[in-house]
């Protein structure tokens, strides 16, 4: 194994550890979360032509979205199977699927899917693609899930400028921890340039690339409720440096974190905070 490999490996393991210890914090939110996500979701269903009867991959599916609103749309004629890195997250998705006898989920990486060649009508990745190592290698695995035609669907983040949802709290964090410049490599905004995304997506074989912004409706109940998101879905590592830094104590933190989405706020209190997500359409093309 050479040195790249295993460090793709120890970053996986990584993933795999942070995805673990965050799953029941990212389900406490999902509600909060889904009032502004589930309009990229239908936008995502639309790009990939899903349907009743389609077959459909849902890679990174988390807590179990976008596949659980997928299975609603293809029906008892139709298939999702929903795989992420993440062994909570699946069991998670797993309860939340009900006994839904056209959906199930999977512990996997999308580098390496152990799925059928040509298997699916559609990929769908919301918010996933953005964290493997090999982004191309990605593309390429997904490629060959897909049969020739398919349509893969995803979504990422625009600039941290354009998604005050993800970049405020952790902009807070960032000031309070003294946390270093992001390096390049993997994270929530290593997809947020078009340009370099759809080279991406040609290179893994892909054709018919379109990146398309979309404007994500995030609205939360108050400046506390974007406060107690931040917090379920901060990393375990900075959560452990902020007590390390403070005691046991946070609530300053937090209330900070609050404090940052003030001049987001309306006037019956409610949280506004719009932000741009990237849609990418693209066919896989062998065949």
């Amino acid at each position: 194994m050479s040195a790249t490999e295993l460090d793709h490996v120890r970053f996986k393991e990584g993933q795999r550890l942070h995805w673990d210890a965050i799953s029941v914090g990212w389900l406490s939110v999902a509600d909060t979360f889904e009032r502004g996500a589930r309009v990229v979701t239908a936008r995502l269903l639309e790009l990939g032509g899903v349907g009743p009867g389609s077959s459909v991959l849902d890679v990174g599916t988390g807590v179990g979205e976008p596949a659980l609103t997928a299975a609603a749309v293809v029906g008892p004629s139709g298939r999702v199977v929903g795989v992420d890195l993440s062994p909570s997250m699946i069991d998670l998705a797993r309860r939340r699927a009900d006994g839904l006898g056209n959906v199930e989920f999977l512990v996997g990486d999308v580098e390496s899917l152990d799925l059928p060649r040509g298997g699916f009508d559609v990929v769908l990745g919301r918010w996933s693609l953005m964290f493997p190592p090999d982004p191309v290698r990605a593309f390429r695995s997904l490629a060959e899930v897909l049969r020739p035609g398919g349509v893969l669907a995803a979504s990422t983040w625009g600039p941290p400028e354009t998604a005050p949802m993800l970049s405020l709290g952790f902009r807070v964090l960032a000031r309070w921890l003294d946390l270093p410049a992001p390096r390049p490599g993997p994270g929530p905004f290593s997809m947020a340039d078009p340009e370099v995304v759809s080279r991406q997506l040609t290179a893994a074989g892909f054709t018919d690339v379109s990146v398309i912004p979309v404007e994500v409706p995030f609205d939360l109940d108050s400046a506390e409720s974007y406060a107690r998101f931040t917090e379920a879905v901060t990393p375990v590592e900075l959560r452990e440096a902020a007590r390390g830094l403070l005691g046991a104590d946070t609530s300053a933190l937090w209330a900070d974190v609050a404090a940052s989405v003030a001049e987001h706020r309306r006037p019956d209190g409610t949280i506004s905070l719009p932000s741009t997500a990237l849609c990418l359409r693209a066919t896989a093309s062998h065949g």
